[in-house]
């Protein structure tokens, strides 16, 4: 039989299962767990039926008599560890004994009863099992956060726009394209490059990097593509170039826009042939090399200007990646900032500082013209010369400070505003996200965020979000 909490069309929080064949049992769980808010309680008293529900539906709980006809407590536990190995139980039996219980827990039962028993401490007992699995859900789901925010290798960030730009990452990896990555100065497109790499087939190759612009003009052709032995003044032996050395690998050009007019020609005919041709030599080598190129400047604009070259431009433009200024994330700086303090404090030999909510806040607040390596050089520099064991303003740069004191006035309640807003900011992305890929589905949605449905209907609520609204929307099922 069943018998659930009525009166609310809103699906409840957690589900209840309570098997017993005892009639008054039932009634007595189903009163005193009844009164649990935002919890559905379905009760049943035979165990063949209830393992049957057990197969069937989701349950966050079951509580369950030992000794009963057909299947027992027993091998009903044993049963739905089966389905689910992580559904906590409470195992109530009117024999208690040393064997049956130690054979419960062995099956993962978390508490047991001896019947009689008083309302208040089924109650508390079915309390304290529930919040326990609210905090291992939450702690999986914070780890996989953590997995998220780290999937692109070193380029750290779990803001939406990171989120969107790892996906690019790991789409991208899975093909042989040619890659276009372009981002201000400091907004880790090297990172890019590598993490695509080491997640390719080509990962266990080289990776070859090059600044376009580090390298003088009149060495790039030999750098690139290699000489053969006199082919100029010097050139004693025959050497072998960085693309001829990425064969089977990644040779990524870095500053791209500064590669002079009459080498883009001749690296343009390198990615329409995959052909090199070394200095000095009448031969072409045929080389295997996945190209990707960076640049801070638009290409577009230097191709108006007819400073880059078009045909090289969208031979390159294939696959394309935008990586946005700091200033656009600001979700992120709280991560980049403990991520970078635990790097150097370990290269100092010392215990990771705290930072002071004057400090993030400060951080949080500047425009970041150097993205995030002026933010990892500011870090690193302020650990160098910290004299307390946290962080304070007095250790940051005389602009940064300068600018969050003008900025005061318009960030009202500091740094646990800001952490608020931010995480607020976090909630409703990743809301957005799950139900946009379940198409609205929130029993879909609450499986692939593992939290309990009460707890999504909760969240939803608080950012106002429809579910109806991504029904239209065709995506991906969970």
């Amino acid at each position: 039989m069943d018998k659930a909490n009525i009166g609310s069309e809103k699906p409840a929080r957690t589900r209840v299962l309570v098997v017993d064949d005892d009639p008054g049992t039932l009634e007595l769980c189903s009163e005193a767990l009844g009164q649990l808010p935002e919890t559905e309680i379905v009760i049943e008293s035979r165990s063949s039926r209830a393992a049957e529900r057990l197969q069937a539906e989701t349950f966050d709980l079951l509580v369950t008599d030992i000794h009963m006809p057909g299947l027992s407590g027993i091998e009903l536990l044993r049963n739905a560890r089966k389905r689910d190995p992580d559904m906590p139980a409470l195992m109530m039996t009117g024999y208690p004994g040393i064997e049956t219980a130690v054979e419960s827990m062995k099956l993962g039962a978390m508490d047991y009863l001896a019947k009689p028993f008083l309302p208040q401490e089924l109650v508390a007992s079915v309390q304290s099992l529930l919040e326990g699995k609210r905090l291992r859900e939450e702690n999986r789901l914070l780890r996989r956060q953590v997995e998220r925010t780290y999937c692109c290798g070193d380029l750290l960030g779990k803001s939406a726009v990171m989120q969107k730009v790892c996906d690019r990452i790991q789409r991208v990896a899975q093909t042989d394209f040619d890659v276009l990555i372009v981002g201000e100065t400091g907004t880790g497109k090297e990172l890019v490059a590598h993490a695509i790499h080491h997640s390719s087939r080509r990962s266990e190759r080289p990776f070859v990097p090059v600044n376009c612009g580090a390298i003088p003009e009149d060495l790039l052709e030999s750098e690139f593509f290699g000489h053969e032995r006199g082919a100029f003044t010097g050139a004693q032996t025959r050497s072998l170039g960085l693309m001829e050395f990425a064969n089977h690998g990644t040779f990524f050009l870095d500053e791209l826009n500064q590669l002079p007019l009459r080498l883009q020609g001749k690296l343009l005919r390198v990615v329409q042939e995959r052909r090199i041709r070394r200095v000095g030599s009448t031969r072409e080598t045929e080389i295997d090399v996945r190209i990707m190129a960076a640049s801070s400047v638009s290409l577009e604009a230097a191709v108006k200007h007819e400073q880059f070259r078009p045909d090289l431009y969208h031979r390159l433009n294939v696959a394309r990646i935008e990586l946005p200024p700091l200033r656009e994330r600001l979700d992120d700086i709280p991560v980049l900032v403990k991520t970078f303090v635990e790097r150097y404090s370990k290269e100092l030999g010392r215990e990771p500082a705290g930072v002071t909510p004057a400090v993030m806040e400060a951080l949080i607040d500047y425009s970041w013209p150097g993205n995030v390596r002026e933010l990892q050089n500011i870090v690193k520099r302020a650990l160098t010369w910290a004299r307390h064991e946290n962080l304070i303003l007095e250790d940051l740069p005389e602009e940064v400070v300068a600018r969050a004191k003008n900025s005061s006035r318009r960030s009202p309640g500091g740094f646990f505003h800001l952490r608020e807003r931010c995480l607020a900011t976090f909630e409703r992305d990743y809301l957005n996200t799950v139900l946009r890929d379940c198409s609205g589905d929130v029993s879909a949605a609450a499986r692939e965020a593992q939290l309990p449905r009460g707890t999504l209907y909760r969240l939803l609520k608080k950012h106002q979000l429809k579910p109806s609204g991504f029904r239209d929307e065709t995506q991906l099922s969970c």
